[in-house]
């Protein structure tokens, strides 16, 4: 009977320790997300002032779609900032689990999510949903809004371990930075000529703005670099 009572008590115990930290992870997460666009959105207002592009049509923007999604539209890129709900971990075979502050305590492991996606703002304007969207960076937060960023780039080589420190305001700032610096430094790149060669009546009639779309020439490297042999 201690026996079966011992199991109950560390179980409960694990949930009680879990769940709270998830809590907590998910708090610091809201907060830090509603920094974000704050900083995004200042940052915006601050390039409007100081840019002036030839184009009149070549606009720059910032809309709060609600809590967990925002967007800053810069000329042909759209960044789309999303708060993922659900509080992850990672694999005992990943190197962020083998490090000392993870192996202190249980509940360090546990980390909320927040995702930049890099879009091409026409795809959102003519509904071409074949688009693809490509993923910029992934800001992971813990209930000690310790933090890192798993990026490409100086995104990733400046915040590719956990921070020593809560996530600051400055840092949300220059992750915003960082990642509109990683949109429009990499262009479109045309398709092959052959792959665009033939097409079917159905494809002009129903998917007419989709052909010859590109795609971001960094970003195509990366996914191809890390696809398996």
């Amino acid at each position: 009977m201690n026996s079966q009572q011992d199991s109950l008590n560390h179980i409960r115990q694990l949930l009680e320790n879990k769940s709270t930290a998830k809590q907590i992870t998910y708090k610091n997460l809201l907060t830090a997300f509603s920094i974000l666009s704050l900083e995004g959105e200042r940052i915006i207002e601050e390039l409007k002032k100081q840019i002036t592009p030839g184009d009149k049509d070549v606009t720059i923007s910032f809309d709060w779609i609600n809590e967990h999604e925002f967007h800053i539209k810069l000329a042909g890129d759209l960044l789309v900032f999303v708060l993922h709900t659900n509080v992850v971990t990672f694999s005992d075979e990943d190197a962020v689990m083998k490090t000392d502050y993870i192996r202190q305590k249980e509940v360090n492991r546990y980390f909320g999510q927040i995702m930049v996606y890099n879009f091409m703002s026409d795809s959102l304007k003519f509904n071409r949903i074949n688009d693809p969207g490509y993923l910029i960076a992934r800001l992971l937060i813990n209930h000690e809004g310790r933090f890192m960023v798993e990026a490409d780039g100086q995104l990733g080589s400046l915040f590719n371990s956990i921070s020593q420190q809560p996530i600051s305001k400055d840092d949300l700032c220059v992750i915003v930075k960082l990642s509109l610096m990683a949109a429009i430094e990499n262009d479109l790149m045309a398709p092959p000529f052959t792959q665009v060669r033939f097409i079917t009546l159905f494809q002009k009639i129903e998917k007419t703005q989709e052909l010859g779309a590109g795609q971001k020439i960094g970003f195509k490297m990366s996914h191809q670099n890390n696809q398996p042999g």
